[in-house]
């Protein structure tokens, strides 16, 4: 290894010098990568490993569980659950948090986490992700759904791992956010992008265009100011990004700038949101905000949200500081009436669509 190279378990301990429990945080972190090269092998490996296709269940969600999907889910679990460093987890493909078996040590700490994240994406080799989020347990014995319920803002360290032409990480422990990339020669994570900042400025979003007439008017007429490019209000040209995995879009923000949407819309009105509070937008969240950016679901922030479920969904909002507070404006302005030219047919009645929905 060159001289001077920061490994991941280095920056860690520096990291966490003189926190509570900072050599167990450290430890289940690198537990966490450990997890990561192991998907990391899989997901290249693809056809050739036999680890791609769809298997005959179906997760909590009622989403087609892929093989990865599973196999994923169980590399984090066997890595992480028998070194007395967390006392449960809980897992976007499981229905309940996972209970260590009894010949292990309850550790400090729960872990959260989405194994795979836009596993739609694997058979056609699109980068893929997994997200995780590690909260305090503070009580003794094993965590109940309740005392997973948490908000975002009581995150001890929450990350991302991103499988593409190079495997990378992205962490936060609550000062500031930090990319490693895996080099297969030595086996570690090595730091290559410290203190990641998002420009609070844009001209780049992400979303799925294909459900605009579903969406709110507040997202309606950002979308249509920025289509309208120079030509509109804005008075300047913007381009949109879609690639249908939230780690990968997430990574490009961080790397560039930009917004990424997901929002409400009127698909599905029994769903309050799309995306995952507890696996997706808490940790994404968190890791956002340490870079500079904001994170919303259009009308609070999103580390404010306090959960009711476990796999509760939310709206999500987040990037660029500045565009993200304009989005949030928008919702204002519709909330109280003052977007009456943006009114969609989709959403006449108000009240189904208000800010305390949202926050379900």
């Amino acid at each position: 290894m060159q001289q001077g190279r920061t490994t991941i378990s280095k920056f860690l301990i520096e990291q966490l010098r003189g926190a509570e429990d900072q050599a167990d945080l450290a430890a289940l972190l690198i537990d966490v990568t450990a997890a990561v090269k192991a998907i990391a092998s899989m997901t290249a490996k693809g056809a050739l490993g036999g680890f791609l296709g769809s298997l005959d269940s179906e997760n909590v969600q009622g989403e087609v569980q892929k093989k990865l999907d599973v196999l994923s889910n169980d590399a984090m679990i066997q890595s992480c659950e028998w070194g007395g460093l967390v006392a449960g987890m809980a897992s976007e493909e499981m229905d309940d948090p996972y209970t260590l078996p009894k010949e292990f040590e309850r550790g400090p700490y729960m872990l959260v986490f989405d194994p795979l994240d836009g596993s739609s994406n694997i058979d056609v080799n699109v980068s893929v992700g997994t997200i995780f989020s590690v909260l305090r347990h503070t009580r003794i014995g094993d965590p109940t759904v309740a005392d997973y319920l948490r908000p975002g803002v009581e995150q001890v360290a929450a990350g991302y791992a991103i499988y593409g032409p190079s495997t990378m990480m992205v962490i936060t422990v609550g000062k500031g956010t930090h990319g490693f990339t895996l080099d297969r020669e030595i086996g570690n994570f090595v730091l290559t992008h410290p203190d990641l900042r998002i420009p609070e400025d844009t001209n780049e979003y992400a979303i799925n265009s294909s459900n605009e007439r579903f969406w709110e008017p507040p997202v309606q007429r950002y979308v249509a100011e920025c289509k309208a490019g120079k030509t509109g209000d804005r008075g300047r040209d913007f381009n949109t990004r879609w690639i249908a995995s939230m780690v990968a879009d997430v990574h490009r923000i961080l790397m560039r700038g930009g917004i990424f949407m997901y929002p409400k819309d009127a698909k599905d009105p029994s769903k309050p949101g799309r995306l995952r509070l507890m696996y997706e937008a808490n940790p994404i969240g968190f890791i956002i905000e340490q870079a500079g950016g904001a994170a919303s679901t259009g009308r609070e922030r999103i580390l404010e949200v306090q959960p009711s479920a476990l796999h509760q969904r939310v709206p999500v909002m987040l990037g660029s500081k500045n565009e993200i507070e304009r989005l949030e404006r928008y919702h204002r302005e519709y909330d109280c009436g003052a977007d009456k030219p943006f009114a969609s047919p989709l959403f006449k009645d108000r009240s189904l669509y208000s800010s305390d929905d949202v926050r379900v």
